[in-house]
């Protein structure tokens, strides 16, 4: 098991009603007017993930308010972003937002959809 570190900031959250939309190599991995800012991190709904672009990895690092985080591989052609998603599957109930939800990082870019 792979364990990465994070920084940790207090606790803030937000709900976002603007669209955003996650690439990677210019393809696009999410995109949702229905995501929540948590520490500066955009969560995207699960349903609104490209899941056949994450690929699960073995890493995991533990957030002291958030709890246990879980992370996907980032796939685009043959060009491989470790670790670059990341989850809670079980967050505790402080987090209870980012339930069900998929934050980015490593050079995935997440921005405001015009319109």
């Amino acid at each position: 098991m792979t364990v990465l570190s994070r920084v940790s900031t207090p606790p803030s959250e937000k709900a976002a009603t603007r669209r955003y939309r996650a690439t990677w190599n210019d393809v696009v991995l999410a995109e949702s007017a229905d995501t929540v800012v948590v520490e500066g991190n955009r969560y995207f709904p699960l349903v609104d993930v490209r899941q056949d672009r994450l690929q699960p990895s073995d890493s995991h690092t533990t957030c002291h308010w958030k709890g246990l985080a879980s992370y996907y591989d980032v796939v685009v052609g043959d060009n491989v972003n470790r670790d670059a998603a990341w989850y809670y599957p079980n967050p505790s109930p402080a987090a209870h937002r980012i339930t069900g939800r998929v934050a980015f990082w490593r050079g995935v870019k997440v921005e405001e959809v015009a319109g």
